[in-house]
């Protein structure tokens, strides 16, 4: 990796305290993550103090820790980057209390010295996040410190309510970090990029040139052990809300008047005050057929694990365009897509028979994959004599840059911008409410779940929902594969 950048990474020393540190996301995502910030020099001093439940000691959160860099480190790693690393940890069980967690933080200043930076990461339930709170508010840990929520963030809109409540009763708003990973990856920026950093597109992104946009993201991927997790949730508190609205309001923000935080979620938050209510008429809730068979799962369960809806943007940019989401688990493909399709010309010059018009309109794709892909299709005329018209299309891959291995993954990318105090790509208290607040219709009265097959595309009413459009995926053509920078 190329000399980090100035500015890139914090100032200051950080000392990070990671509640849920054996847990799933730590060791695939988190520890894998503070390792690669550690050992590429993003940080400038770093001490880790894990937390769980378990009865172990730091020798042996280090053996957690070596494993989960073995088993899902993306990068290879060198034992003198290991050995580093493994003296920057610590572990406090949550039976020891506060005094114990104080301490240790107080042993990671003595090393850093007085002018490090506390994060505290609660990788935890929805329910254990409150009385983790109250543990760093008990043990004086508050001061100088930042703290990132894992989502979902409530249940609905009381609960989310509450929830901000509670929170700002220890920790001011500046302070907290809602974390969406999906804005955390490569190609959700480049939208951003995309729209503001060309003269090209942005005068078509509105009403009068887009037809509707798809945001897309099957899963093939079952529950795993996230049954009782997921049975209180389903896939639209745990996705749609989370995730998906979010990456909706990137497409959709008006130009902020700055770069900034402030000023990029003011954006995102009248596009979600603009948002009508999701109406149960236009959502497809949907339940794979073996579902009610798994451990965990209640045998009468009406939890979706699919769910496709249609939502409006009632103001002057979007009004008329709808923005058609989906997402499942055990569906046929895993995919990350923005599709937007564009209006179609009003009037074909074209004879009959040309192939205008007959593989749909034209479509902006970005892929959301990490490493980024983008794609516009377009019509052009097939070689040779007449005038016959095919689907064509330019493409772009992050490997065409040949700085694919500059990409810092989602999570890297959010903790090092949390410990630099940057909240552009995390959530508001103000959104995440008016979220749950649209919500409220779907919540109160939601659709019967439909059974699908696992490995198909969800239930067949999809289909009505969206027509008379049509779902881009299954895409008609593939992704070119990568080609050489000369």
């Amino acid at each position: 990796m190329r000399p980090i950048p100035p500015g890139v990474g914090p100032a200051r020393p950080q000392i990070v305290v990671l509640f849920g540190a054996t847990g799933d996301l730590s060791r695939r995502k988190l520890l894998p993550g503070l390792f690669q910030l550690c050992s590429a020099g993003f940080i400038p001093g770093c001490r880790i103090i894990g937390v769980s439940l378990d009865d172990i000691d730091a020798d042996g959160f280090c053996v957690i820790a070596r494993e989960s860099l073995r088993e899902f480190s993306s990068r290879p790693v060198a034992d003198a980057a290991w050995t580093a690393f493994a003296a920057t940890l610590d572990y406090v069980t949550l039976a020891a209390g506060p005094e114990s967690l104080r301490n240790a933080v107080l042993r990671a200043e003595q090393s850093l010295g007085a002018e490090a930076q506390r994060v505290h990461y609660l990788s935890v339930p929805p329910n254990a996040a409150l009385p983790a709170v109250r543990l760093l508010a008990e043990a004086g840990l508050v001061e100088r410190s930042r703290i990132i929520m894992e989502k979902p963030f409530g249940t609905d809109l009381a609960s989310a309510v509450l929830l901000n409540a509670r929170l700002h009763e220890v920790f001011t708003e500046d302070q907290i970090f809602r974390i969406d990973h999906f804005l955390g990856k490569e190609p959700a920026q480049n939208i951003l990029a995309f729209r503001f950093g060309n003269g090209l597109f942005e005068p078509i992104w509105n009403r009068n040139f887009i037809d509707h946009v798809q945001i897309d993201v099957p899963e093939t991927l079952g529950l795993g052990k996230r049954a009782g997790f997921y049975e209180q949730t389903g896939a639209y508190r745990d996705m749609v809300v989370t995730h998906l609205f979010q990456i909706l309001a990137f497409m959709a923000m008006e130009p902020p008047t700055a770069l900034e935080p402030a000023p990029i979620s003011e954006e995102k938050n009248k596009v979600f005050r603009s948002m009508l209510p999701i109406e149960p008429r236009n959502v497809v809730r949907g339940q794979y057929t073996s579902y009610r068979t798994e451990d965990g799962v209640d045998r009468e369960s009406d939890t979706e694990t699919f769910i496709a809806l249609k939502c409006l943007i009632d103001n002057w940019r979007w009004a008329g365009v709808p923005f058609f989401l989906r997402t499942g688990k055990r569906l046929a493909e895993g995919q990350r897509i923005i599709s937007i399709a564009f209006r179609e010309p009003p009037k074909s010059m074209f004879p009959a028979g040309s192939g205008v018009g007959a593989q749909g309109p034209d479509h902006l794709t970005f892929d959301l994959a990490d490493a980024s892909k983008m794609s516009l299709s377009f019509y052009g005329k097939r070689p040779g004599p007449g005038m016959r018209l095919d689907k064509l299309s330019l493409q772009f891959a992050m490997h065409d840059t040949g700085l694919v291995s500059e990409v810092l993954e989602a999570y890297e990318r959010l903790i090092l911008d949390a410990m630099r105090g940057d909240h552009t790509l995390f959530t508001t208290a103000e959104g995440i409410e008016r979220l749950w607040d649209v919500s409220k219709p779907l919540m109160e009265s939601p659709p019967p779940v439909r059974l699908y097959e696992p490995g198909s595309w969800g239930p067949k009413s999809i289909h009505q929902l969206i027509a008379p459009h049509a779902w881009r995926l299954p895409f008609e053509r593939a992704w070119r594969g990568q080609t050489t920078i000369a």
